[in-house]
């Protein structure tokens, strides 16, 4: 506990000085030459912490994706448990990303940016051709022909052009479809036949893991750069953008928390929620102060079986898939922040566009790591597939700790929350989910 304290100690100071620092040099008088001078030899530290993060993202989508699928198919065996789990992951993490998609359209955080630092944006990170809004209306780019394309030709190539904005292919959305696939498949294989290759994705994930975990040591000078270089050009006004999206997370987050929480919990769980709430107090406190779902798990797991008397089997079931596939909250934040990013660049997203962002952070969010920073290159994943240029994530990084210690506790809460409703249903003998 007190390791991961100090981690979140270090990234929150890089974060405060490298805005103290920005907003220093930006109003010093010095000429915006010189300003852009200091910046080139302090955003490189940046560049290396984002491509660390980087080459995670298609061996982290492939194995993650893949294994998160092919255990939800293995559910199947296991009866009315497994399909009421996966029942209630699908359809509460829609409802959390549906949440956050709507506050963000409704509010329109990256809308305040001027046209100014609109236009060094771009210039920093230049948009795909993807997102041009003439593109888009093309047969070339149109909506029948993306579709086609997310069938993958080649996979292999469509993993190393990911991130190569002039690529035609299918790009990471067809990466997706094939990990989705290979789950599939897998799910629907013989146990015995499919339990090396099986092996060697989990083997994959965790050293991908290790790797994140290695990264994410960079994180207090790569914050500091990152928001030096865009505090020093940008000024106040990047400052007042950022507090308007993190204010649209933290009212997401809090709305599906105690508003949809509550509901579920009344109507399919039969707990008052106040009761719930109070009970798993100690459960939030770990997860605020870990950023890991998987590092709460033994908390939630004492909590669901002690506190909340529900059934040690269904219990162990239900929050250990949970701590990787019920990631409602990070889900949740994963549409805010795209949406956000695109709003930033004047990026257009139409409906079906934003239909599409909520689809792909469903998936995330089933394969999405329950560790700090586990959630970054899968937020990568649905840039890349929208159009926003993967490095502008450099933009929220600094504020992420904070959302990211945030929405570890609704991934948790909805992760008990799964467990009462399941136990309810399969003491009662009740129908649905």
């Amino acid at each position: 506990m007190p390791k991961k304290r100090s981690d979140h100690l270090k990234i929150f100071l890089g974060m405060f000085a490298g805005i103290v620092a920005g907003i220093v040099i930006r109003y010093s008088g010095l000429s915006f030459e010189s300003i852009q001078t200091v910046v080139r030899y302090v955003k490189p530290v940046g560049d290396v912490f984002m491509r660390m993060l980087f080459m995670t993202v298609m061996p982290l989508l492939v194995s993650a994706l893949t294994l998160g699928v092919a255990e939800i198919g293995d559910m199947r065996r296991l009866g009315r448990i497994g399909l009421r789990t996966l029942g209630f992951t699908v359809t509460v993490s829609t409802i959390a990303v549906l949440i956050g998609v709507t506050l963000t359209v409704i509010a329109r955080p990256g809308g305040a940016i001027s046209l100014e630092n609109r236009r060094m944006l771009l210039e920093r990170f230049p948009v795909s051709a993807l997102s041009d809004p003439e593109a888009l209306k093309s047969g070339d780019r149109g909506i029948l022909d993306t579709l086609v394309k997310i069938v993958p030709k080649n996979p292999l190539e469509d993993m190393v052009r990911a991130f190569d904005p002039s690529y035609a292919g299918g790009g990471i959305l067809a990466v997706i479809f094939f990990s989705f696939m290979l789950g599939v498949a897998i799910a629907l294989c013989d146990p015995e036949k499919v339990r090396g290759f099986k092996s060697a994705l989990e083997g994959l994930y965790e050293t991908v893991m290790k790797l994140i975990a290695i990264g994410m040591k960079l994180a207090p000078l790569g914050v500091f750069s990152l928001l030096f270089s865009l505090s020093a050009t940008m000024g106040f006004s990047i400052l007042a953008i950022l507090f308007r999206y993190v204010a649209v997370v933290l009212a997401a987050l809090v709305l599906h928390l105690f508003g949809v929480y509550s509901i579920l919990l009344k109507t399919a769980g039969g707990m008052r929620p106040g009761l719930f709430f109070r009970g798993t107090a100690d459960v939030m406190l770990v997860a605020f102060s870990t950023s890991s779902s998987n590092a709460t798990l033994p908390t939630t797991l004492r909590t669901a079986v002690e506190t909340l008397k529900l059934r040690r089997d269904i219990s162990r079931f239900v929050l250990t898939l949970g701590a990787t596939a019920n990631q409602n909250g990070t889900a949740l934040y994963e549409g805010v922040t795209a949406l956000f990013l695109a709003q930033c660049f004047g990026i257009p997203l139409g409906f079906m566009q934003q239909i599409f962002i909520v689809v792909l952070c469903v998936l995330a969010g089933i394969g999405t790591a329950g560790v700090p920073g586990g959630s970054l290159p899968a937020v990568m994943m649905i840039l890349a597939g929208i159009g926003v240029p993967v490095e502008s994530l450099g933009i929220i990084l600094g504020v992420d700790r904070l959302l990211d210690m945030s929405r570890t506790v609704v991934n948790v809460q909805g992760d008990l929350t799964a467990a009462v409703v399941v136990n309810r249903y399969e003491e009662k003998g009740v129908s649905g989910f």
